[in-house]
């Protein structure tokens, strides 16, 4: 598993050997960032086509390995939390983020997104990827929310399995989906349309 694009295109992203974690393939993330970066969503949320990445402060919920964060580091993020509760997902964190050199640009909070802590900084792009077998999109959203953690117009792109349906809180439309084998993604926007972060 690598980068995909920008600063640290091709360099390699640590990954547990376990497989317990599920990251998403170079393939989605690809496809995911080309999306966020294309200015469709943008569009569709009333704004005028801007360089989504370029100084955002991002949030990757259900972390993993960071993949998704990182890759948004790499294009130009100026900085990125990580939401992880997984012990072992969160040593896989802090490895790939010494590797990455990038201590300063990023942050590691072990905590479960259904119960987080205050936010310190509202995002204005959220990246969450929830374990395929459990159905808890929705209650993660609100309960970001609830805690200040999206900023009023963040866009949060969101991967679910294909097919599996989503309730979503007040407060959330969707943009668009897209489907990619086994994955979808779900193109959110939360609150105003107004981007922030």
């Amino acid at each position: 598993m690598r980068i995909v694009a920008g600063a640290w295109r091709g360099r390699e992203i640590v990954a547990p050997e376990d497989g317990r974690i599920r990251p998403t393939s170079d393939r989605a993330r690809e496809a995911l960032f080309n999306i966020l970066q294309g200015g469709r969503l943008q569009r569709l949320a009333g704004n005028a086509p801007a360089a989504i990445l370029a100084g955002a402060c991002v949030l990757d919920v259900f972390a993993g390995t960071g993949a998704l964060g990182f890759e948004a580091l790499s294009r130009g993020a100026r900085s990125v939390t990580f939401l992880e509760r997984d012990p072992s997902a969160l040593r896989v964190l802090r490895k790939n983020a010494e590797k990455f050199a990038c201590a300063a640009a990023c942050r590691i909070v072990a905590a479960d997104a259904l119960q987080p802590p205050a936010a310190e900084e509202a995002a204005g792009l959220a990246l969450l990827d929830p374990p395929y077998g459990e159905d808890i999109a929705a209650e993660a959203l609100a309960a970001l929310a609830a805690r200040g953690w999206l900023a009023g117009g963040c866009l949060v792109a969101l991967e679910q399995p294909a097919g599996r349906s989503l309730v979503l809180p007040a407060d959330f439309q969707t943009l668009e989906r897209r489907r990619y084998g086994r994955a979808e993604f779900h193109f959110l926007i939360y609150g105003d349309g107004h981007p922030g972060g």
